[in-house]
């Protein structure tokens, strides 16, 4: 198998960002975006002209969305541990996994979510004798 071959089962192989965005909105809207992924592009004056403008040029916001889209979205397995090292973009998907229909998302989920991460950071944090430590 080519080198570039290998990506072609990773559905955002050959999708711009503005589409990405475009099928996200078009199916969850703002609103969700923003509740799950956190991110100020899609609470304040939400557009897609501005929000590509920010994801543009915020690697870590754009990697977050297309992850997104992949898990959420397409609703893919989960990468394995060496392949959630690389971007979004750059991840192999095998060949037999092919994506289904997008997962429900609601705005409960999303804070019990919100919750559940913010318990990990305090307690990883708490491990480490605080931030720096």
């Amino acid at each position: 198998m080519s080198e570039e071959n290998i990506y072609l089962n990773n559905p955002l192989h050959g999708t711009g960002l503005e589409q990405v965005l475009n099928e996200l909105v078009d199916h969850y809207g703002f609103e969700i975006l923003y509740a799950y992924l956190g991110l100020n592009c899609f609470k304040s004056n939400p557009s897609i002209v501005s929000s590509i403008k920010f994801l543009k040029k915020t690697d870590w916001a754009r990697e977050k969305l297309e992850g997104f889209y992949l898990y959420q979205y397409k609703n893919l397995p989960k990468a394995d541990d060496i392949q959630f090292q690389q971007p979004p973009r750059e991840r192999i998907v095998p060949a037999h996994q092919k994506p289904k229909a997008p997962v429900e998302l609601s705005f409960e989920d999303a804070e019990r979510l919100r919750q559940k991460k913010a318990k990990k950071t305090r307690e990883r944090q708490s491990n480490n004798n605080g931030p720096w430590g």
